[in-house]
């Protein structure tokens, strides 16, 4: 018996302690009496949201946003849905006459873009959440409970598909195309006063969005929050006084418009594929049922960015709130009459285009970043371009989107790679090879709008001719000698192919040669190169093809946006022939005013009878020589500079004293490592091949009193050129006659 009664006492007093101690538990974990209610429960016992509410319920979220949670809530007052335009279409579009018909799939879209990840108050909701802590005043996104998820599509082709957007753009990175634990959620933009201040952003970016909105220092979309920050249990409210509905991408805004039909045809036809995906499909079939195939639409990497991506780049796992894509489709109209007039001029069809110019024109429209309207000229696209058109009367359609900004417009943004010089080559066939040889490194100098050029045509008929080919297998130049057909396929082909090409590449920011090709008309100017060309009428000269005997024919010029293009019959050819063989050639006739000079040369110690070498000058490099006519060099005989007697000139010195006389006297007459004309660009000292005692270059001068080019020595010499005789191309030299000799 007692020891029931111990029994019965033992459980009592543990009864008793556990009661005491459920109470201290409840107590401490009770909710506070001091915390605001839910989200929905104060959107229900306010009474103004009875329209949100029923959207709320109807779309299965009661439970969320009663439950504790970390919400941002965008909430419409019932006035909101009476008023807004734009909501009443929306759910007509889906064929709904009220709010309280919509079912419940609309209702979950609608309520899912106003709710967004994490409680943002107002003083939040522009700064970056970056993976290195809060950045100030520079977002206007946020990321929403809402994506789109599977959906039904079509290929160019009209082949449908049960498709899924690609959530990333289509990269060599590891995570590829699409990820399958990423939803592609939308943003929502929320503009404040405090970012647009930030980003040099007025009311009237805003406005040219949403024109019949009032810009308040704090929108979402196009409504005001009327009331913000408003403290729940399980995140923040802020009230809004329109409905903003569900934005759609970029890819799904255009699929829908008509009026761009053409831009995105080429986009689906050239840079689309579907791609079916075992994880998607898996996931499909275990919600869904049934055996269907799932494809992810991806986009070409060809392409600045997938327009159905809306994660922007995901470099960091919020950068979606700070920047988007920005698209700029031309209409149907523009793009046609611009495809047929310039892009297809040498092409039939845009079938037969490369990818390529197709990459580069639908490029020209869309950008890795936000275009805002008041920074069209400083925001640059894919190309490194600006958008060049006015934002007044140029865009006919303009809409914030989901992932970026969608622009429609009236007028094509031509690429400056179809509108400079270099457009002539590339968007010709015919010229596929120097087009290759211009991209290796020179496309981005000849692309540039503001620099004038003036570009000599190489047809891939004239390269072919001369024994030249590309073979794509192994990216390598081959050389076909025309005489006797032996092949080289070293690297010098590629190399002799760029100096001829860059002989023709000519920088005229003065409109040097605009009337080249004519008769009367000739001159002598500087190449890309380094190397000189002369032109006369309808010729046009290297010292190459001066020493072939080449004609080069002038056929025709066209006028582009950065210059000229002349087309010609013949290749740019360098020569061969050292310095040495054309000073023989201008000095060796015994009338020659050339011919003193040469006899000096050529019997110093400074040449190589054999090889036509001058001690001192190397190959490749750029010099100017000047020769004194006879006279001067007579004159030098008489005032000792040069070795000989009473004016008659001793080629063939035997003293050592006299030798080095003529040495040096050659060495002054030559400028080291530059080529010089009259054309008043070099003015200053310059140094020639002449070494003096420590072993540092003796200079010249290089002056134009009066306009007129004239050289200088230490002496008070001058000389100027004979104009007659000047300007003869040599090997990346030009040689000059003068009129005067100078002393060193």
């Amino acid at each position: 018996m007692r020891k029931k009664f111990y029994q019965l006492a033992y459980v009592v007093i543990i009864a008793a302690l556990f009661t005491s101690c459920k109470k201290k538990f409840d107590e401490y974990y009770e909710r506070p009496s001091n915390l605001a209610d839910p989200i929905y429960t104060q959107l229900v016992n306010n009474g103004k949201f009875t329209n949100f509410v029923s959207l709320i319920d109807k779309a299965g979220y009661k439970s969320t946003l009663a439950a504790a949670g970390y919400w941002t809530i965008f909430a419409p007052t019932d006035s909101a849905f009476t008023a807004d335009a734009e909501f009443t279409q929306f759910i007509k579009d889906r064929g709904f006459s009220s709010v309280s018909a919509v079912d419940s799939t609309t209702a979950q879209m609608i309520v899912q873009y106003l709710l967004v990840f994490n409680a943002f108050e107002k003083s939040r909701i522009d700064d970056y959440q970056s993976s290195l802590g809060w950045v100030p005043d520079n977002a206007f996104k946020r990321r929403t409970a809402y994506y789109t998820g599977f959906y039904n599509d079509t290929d160019y082709n009209n082949v449908a598909y049960k498709a899924i957007a690609s959530n990333r753009n289509n990269t060599s990175t590891n995570t590829g195309y699409y990820v399958l634990a990423d939803n592609n959620n939308k943003y929502i933009p929320c503009f404040t006063s405090e970012y647009f201040a930030a980003q040099g952003l007025s009311a009237a970016d805003y406005n040219y969005f949403y024109p019949t909105s009032t810009f308040s220092g704090f929108n979402i979309a196009n409504a005001r929050v009327t009331q913000k920050d408003i403290a729940a249990e399980n995140g923040v409210i802020h009230i809004i006084d329109r409905v903003v509905t569900p934005a759609k991408s970029i890819d799904e805004y255009l699929r829908n418009k008509p009026n761009y039909s053409l831009f995105r045809s080429i986009i689906e036809r050239f840079m689309v594929l579907f791609i079916k995906n075992s994880d998607a499909t898996r996931r499909y079939q275990v919600l869904h049922g049934g055996t269907t195939d799932v494809s992810v639409k991806v986009y070409s990497n060809l392409l600045a960015f997938s327009p159905n991506n809306e994660n922007y780049f995901k470099l960091q796992d919020n950068d979606g709130q700070r920047d988007g894509w920005t698209m700029f489709a031309p209409t149907n109209d523009s793009l046609s009459k611009y495809i047929n007039t310039v892009v297809l001029q040498q092409y039939p069809s845009i079938n037969s285009l490369p990818l390529s110019i197709i990459a580069d024109l639908l490029n020209a429209h869309m950008w890795t970043s936000t275009v805002w309207p008041s920074k069209f000229n400083t925001t640059y696209n894919f190309l490194g371009e600006p958008a060049k058109m006015n934002p007044n009367t140029d865009i006919v359609e303009k809409k914030v989107l989901s992932n970026g900004l969608f622009y429609g417009t009236k007028k094509v943004n031509e690429p400056n790679v179809f509108a400079t010089v270099y457009g002539k080559a590339y968007l010709d066939p015919r010229y596929s090879l120097m087009t290759r040889l211009l991209d290796m490194e020179i496309k981005g100098n000849i692309t540039n709008p503001n620099v004038k050029y003036t570009l000599f045509m190489m047809s891939d008929a004239v390269l072919a001719a001369r024994g030249y080919s590309y073979n794509s297998s192994n990216n390598g130049w081959v050389f076909t000698n025309p005489v006797g057909g032996a092949t080289s396929t070293n690297d010098s082909n590629r190399l002799n192919l760029l100096r001829m090409l860059y002989s023709g590449v000519i920088e005229t920011p003065n409109n040097e040669l605009n009337n080249i090709g004519t008769t009367g008309v000739k001159g002598i100017i500087g190449s890309y190169g380094g190397e000189y060309i002369k032109y006369d009428g309808n010729q046009v000269y290297t010292a190459g093809s001066i020493e072939r005997n080449v004609t080069v024919r002038i056929d025709s010029v066209r006028q582009v946006l950065n210059g000229q293009v002349v087309y010609i019959n013949e290749l740019m050819y360098f020569p061969y022939q050292l310095i040495g063989n054309n000073i023989s050639t201008l000095g060796t006739p015994t009338t020659s005013e050339f011919n003193y000079f040469w006899n000096y040369l050529k019997n110093s110690t400074l040449f190589n009878t054999t090889t036509f070498e001058i001690t001192g000058i190397t190959a490749g490099s750029y010099y100017t020589v000047f020769i004194p006519k006879n006279s001067a060099i007579i004159q030098a005989v008489n005032d000792g500079v040069l070795p000989g007697t009473a004016g008659v000139p001793n080629y063939t010195p035997t003293l050592t004293a006299d030798k080095l006389k003529v040495e040096n006297f050659i060495n002054y007459h030559i400028l080291d490592k530059r080529t010089v004309i009259a054309n008043g660009a070099d003015i200053g000292s310059f140094p020639s091949l002449l070494k003096n005692t420590a072993g540092d270059p003796v200079t010249f001068s290089i002056l134009y009193p009066g306009g007129v080019f004239e050289l200088g020595d230490g002496y008070g010499r001058k000389a100027r050129m004979v104009t007659t005789l000047n300007n003869n191309l040599s090997n990346r030299t030009v040689i000059h006659l003068i009129d005067n000799y100078l002393k060193y």
